[in-house]
């Protein structure tokens, strides 16, 4: 693998001249410049980051923790972070945690030996709140402490937007379904807001919290203990799909005889079927504003401790709208007066 010291020898310059055409900084001619880049595309040379910011005591790499980045919603912010940081000339490590506690410590020791700038993270664990990390932290949808701001969707707005949909296309019992955050997190604001707004026009309500480990299990085991529920918000896109596909299963309608409305945006195709009734999170600006507020506490800027972003009700196929339950209701008394 080629080395600095090869681009400087094919080059005829001063390994100087390669540093300082590299990293961008100091004067350099245009003929020389060109002869530097050259060299560098021909042995396809590719500075070693770690070791520019050792030297250079400065560094241009930002790690982004994810409980996974299987997941679709995951995998959208991890792109358009990258972007971000990109934009304003940093890298991105990215480390998948599994949501496995001991992964999680070990990636922030690898994050810290390659000397980062800062983290961004999601994380279901407590270990930042101790003091360990010692790094610039910014936290997307989980609060740690008031010192480490965070980032999030406005989740009770979501959770009422989603309720007074449900009862609005007719809904006569609410369920919500979602798994249970093991510390303290806005997610919760979801199912708080469901309750207060079920409570406030009078409608019984159903909870159930998962420890998110099987989808499929807990909706069946939903579906199994709560028969009367005609109208379900989920805590994600995920679980409104798995409860869609065990309901198909059991011979029951979406949104006929159970609407569904899920949360975060992540089926951005309405050719597929059935088209989701969501709660859309902004994913761009989420990203991006965490990139910025990251930035601004590694420059030491004052940056505020918490970002909420207003969220949008998208409907699909899964729910009704007004319109959707005249028409289900004068087919059902067609169907009467045939009999």
């Amino acid at each position: 693998m080629a080395n600095v010291k090869d681009v400087a020898k094919l080059a005829g310059v001063g390994l100087g001249t390669v540093s300082r055409v590299i990293n961008n900084k100091g004067s350099v001619s245009d003929k020389t410049r060109a002869k530097v880049l050259k060299a560098v595309e021909d042995l396809n040379y590719i500075p070693n980051e770690v070791a520019r910011n050792f030297k250079m005591k400065e560094t241009k790499l930002i790690g982004l923790m994810l409980p996974s980045v299987w997941h679709p919603f995951f995998s959208k912010l991890a792109y358009f972070i990258e972007n971000e940081l990109d934009k304003n000339g940093y890298k991105m490590l990215l480390c998948n945690s599994d949501s496995d506690k001991n992964k999680e410590i070990q990636y922030i020791e690898m994050l810290k030996k390659n000397q980062v700038a800062g983290i961004i993270t999601i994380s279901y664990h407590d270990y930042y709140a101790h003091g360990k990390v010692d790094l610039p932290l910014v936290t997307i949808d989980r609060y740690i402490t008031d010192d480490i701001p965070h980032i999030a969707s406005d989740n009770y707005q979501g959770g009422r937007l989603a309720t007074e949909a449900l009862i609005k296309g007719g809904a006569t019992k609410i369920g919500y379904l979602g798994g249970k955050p093991p510390h303290r997190s806005s997610v919760s604001d979801r199912m708080k807001a469901l309750i207060e707004v079920a409570s406030s026009y009078g409608l019984p309500y159903v909870i159930e919290e998962t420890d998110g480990s099987n989808d499929q299990v807990a909706v069946e085991k939903f579906i199994k203990a709560h028969p009367d529920v005609d109208g379900v918000f989920t805590s994600t896109d995920l679980y409104a799909a798995a409860l869609i596909k065990a309901l198909r299963q059991k011979h029951k309608k979406v949104p006929e005889d159970v609407q569904v409305i899920g949360f975060d945006g992540i089926q951005d195709n309405d050719n597929f079927t059935p088209y989701l009734s969501t709660i859309v999170q902004p994913v761009e600006a989420i990203s991006r504003q965490s990139v910025q507020l990251l930035l601004g506490i590694v420059r030491g800027e004052e940056v505020p401790k918490e970002t909420i972003l207003g969220v949008t009700f998208r409907q699909g196929n899964t729910s009704n709208s007004n319109k959707e339950i005249q028409a289900i209701v004068t087919r059902k008394s067609s169907n009467k007066e045939k009999y």
